[in-house]
């Protein structure tokens, strides 16, 4: 699968090396330079500087060839445009979104993106512990 990541953070860096050792095609995009630091040595991907609600900086990292598209970065406006944009732009056949703001997740699915809250999931993981 050709796979196209915004943001590499420290869950974007290990998602991006994961795939790739997968053997996916793997290209993540970051408006950090710095922050591919966090991308493995055996890394084979493409990490590429731009922003990931700029188009043509979407285009340079081959979203019109992507079959996934998913969007890790840390702002969930960011994660919420750029998923739209590759959705309904470039018809990007499956969006993943991290969203970190639990209230929203029922917005990203009337927008037909698959979204995932961290917190929820943290908060659910914590629950069990006490619980279980």
């Amino acid at each position: 699968m050709k796979v196209v990541i915004m943001g590499c953070g420290r869950v974007g860096a290990q998602l991006a090396v994961l795939l790739d050792a997968g053997g996916h095609t793997i290209t993540i995009l970051d408006n950090d330079a710095y922050s591919f630091r966090r991308l493995a040595p055996t890394f084979g991907g493409t990490a590429l500087f731009g922003n990931g609600i700029d188009a043509e900086a979407l285009k340079r990292a081959s979203i019109e060839e992507a079959d996934v598209f998913v969007a890790m970065t840390q702002g969930d406006n960011r994660n919420i445009i750029s998923a739209q944009i590759a959705k309904h732009i470039f018809n990007v056949p499956r969006v993943i979104c991290r969203i970190y703001d639990p209230l929203r997740q029922e917005l990203y699915d009337t927008l037909g993106l698959e979204a995932f809250s961290p917190t929820t999931i943290f908060a659910h993981l914590v629950q069990e512990k006490i619980e279980g």
